[in-house]
């Protein structure tokens, strides 16, 4: 067996077109406001997670544990937040490439002790929540491309994330709700 989870390859940007087809969460009537409102809440969900029996455990050599999936989350919503503020610095950006599986492994989510994911969380949800909120309605269609040809608004860019946020929880982690 493998000592890597399985690199996910699956373009999901298709999230921005339809509701997902693994999880059920459709994002495309999500505002900023209401993302940001969301992934505040998130941040607790993910916190408890971590504190959960077996957290650090994977279910397959080849699936990220709970403990992973939040380490992940964390880095995310500060890349997302990054990616934000150069869309609204700079006029159509070109994002650097992030690839997850890679960031996983190079920081060392497994061995992260969890105090440090859930400051992570809290730190990262914050302030992409308080970007958020920060955007004007001019900002909205602020555009930025990812280094795959993917274009994003900076609404699509926080409908992107939240999605990957909730899928997470719901999906892979079997945290109820919205």
């Amino acid at each position: 067996m493998s000592e890597n989870p399985t690199p996910d390859t699956k373009d999901w940007t298709v999230v921005l077109e339809t509701t997902c087809d693994e999880c059920g969460i459709d994002v495309r009537a999500l505002s900023p406001g209401q993302i940001a409102v969301l992934v505040r809440e998130s941040a607790t969900h993910f916190s408890r997670v971590l504190t959960a029996p077996g957290a650090r455990s994977r279910p397959e050599s080849t699936v990220w544990s709970a403990h992973e999936y939040c380490a992940h989350v964390a880095e995310m919503y500060t890349v997302m937040n990054d990616r934000l503020a150069l869309m609204l610095a700079r006029t159509a950006p070109v994002f650097e490439d992030w690839d997850q599986d890679a960031a996983a492994a190079q920081n060392d989510y497994v061995a992260m002790p969890g105090q440090e994911v859930a400051a992570m969380l809290n730190d990262s949800a914050a302030g992409f929540a308080d970007a958020l909120e920060a955007l004007r309605d001019e900002q909205l269609p602020r555009m930025g491309t990812r280094s795959n040809g993917a274009v994003f608004t900076t609404t699509t860019l926080a409908q992107y994330a939240w999605h990957d946020a909730a899928h997470h929880l719901h999906h892979d982690l079997g945290v109820g709700g919205s």
